[in-house]
């Protein structure tokens, strides 16, 4: 619950809804209101299936949604039922629903419940009773829509920094790691093929020294933008650490995995320029295979990159998981030395 957001609402609010609507099905039935007790039961029994759903699925936007429908349709059949009493309830379930879904569908429930009531009538005492609950159903569905932006905004920024890198953009190691671990579990369930690319921009140092570090940051900026222009919707790129890049490529075959890198190095080599002139880049690659689990993945195309800067630059070294001992078509695969810069 403390890294999913959504599954701790949908749990704390529903549980708080357990809490709070139990004690009143109890009294009710020992009143002898037997059809507000069952509505309340019936109320209870849907927000247990929907919160052990969302914990067993992880489905967590069926299930806000359900809870929020389920809360305002119960909080709407108690008010018909026993009257101006159960307006109370209303007013929990639709600052809640804002919290469960999406504060579009959360406006749409809210005012289809208070469309109902008003539509059926009997849930009030006079016309000025009906307005004024109206009215301030309006206003409080108002304040929760815009809290509720707001926080939505707040929580997508921090989400963002948390596993982006501010200056290019792309995604960063935290996030790398995650998703290589869905990756390897993944290719354990239904063999999805992967391939890990790193590259790194050769004589990046002089980049630097040359023309300073905003020159270097803009280098590395303009070499994300590249990149992303020539990958996948599908295909993540991470900046791994200084002038180092990774992607992740989902769906490519081993047979095709030298193209796509040759593919990405002519584009940089081509195309990626600062003011002493053209900047190349080294690619390490690797596909994923049984029985690999993230750090061997990793250390495959970390030594195919040692092997890349040391054969010249500007190259592509693919590392097959047995190494082979003759370079074929490029590829080197004898032991990894230090990586020059």
């Amino acid at each position: 619950m403390r890294h999913d957001f959504q599954l701790s609402i949908i749990t704390l609010l529903g549980a708080c809804a357990v809490f709070g609507i139990t004690p009143f099905a109890i009294f009710r039935f020992a009143t002898g209101n037997l059809v507000a007790a069952i509505v309340d039961l019936l109320i209870l029994a849907s927000i247990c299936v929907t919160v052990t759903y969302a914990w067993r699925t992880g489905d967590n936007r069926r299930s806000g949604f359900f809870l929020a429908l389920c809360t305002c349709a119960g909080g709407t059949a108690v008010a018909t039922v026993v009257g101006g009493v159960g307006l109370f309830w209303l007013y929990p379930a639709m600052v809640t629903n804002f919290f469960l879904t999406l504060p579009i569908i959360a406006v749409v429930i809210n005012g289809l419940a208070v469309a109902g009531l008003m539509l059926h009538g009997q849930a009030f005492d006079s016309s000025e009773q009906m307005l004024s609950f109206a009215t301030t159903c309006v206003v409080v569905s108002a304040c929760a829509y815009i809290f509720a932006r707001r926080n939505q905004h707040q929580r997508e920024r921090l989400e963002r920094l948390a596993t982006h890198d501010p200056l290019t953009g792309a995604k960063n190691r935290r996030a790398m790691e995650e998703d290589m671990q869905a990756a390897v579990a993944g290719f354990e369930r239904n063999d999805m093929p992967h391939v890990l690319i790193l590259f790194d921009l050769d004589h990046f140092k002089r980049i630097n020294d040359q023309f300073g570090h905003r020159q270097g940051d803009a280098t590395l900026m303009e070499c994300a933008n590249l990149i992303q222009r020539y990958i996948r919707r599908t295909d993540t790129m991470y900046r791994f650490g200084g002038e180092e890049f990774v992607l992740i490529m989902p769906g490519v075959q081993e047979t095709g995995t030298r193209a796509v890198a040759e593919n990405l190095r002519h584009k940089l080599a081509t195309e990626l320029r600062c003011p002493g002139g053209r900047v190349t880049a080294s690619f390490g690659v690797a596909s994923l295979y049984a029985g690999d689990d993230v750090d061997s993945w990793m250390a495959r195309a970390d030594s195919a990159l040692y092997e890349a800067k040391a054969s010249g630059r500007n190259c592509v070294v693919i590392r097959e998981r047995v190494p082979v001992t003759a370079p074929e078509n490029g590829t080197v695969a004898s032991p990894a030395s230090p990586r020059p810069t």
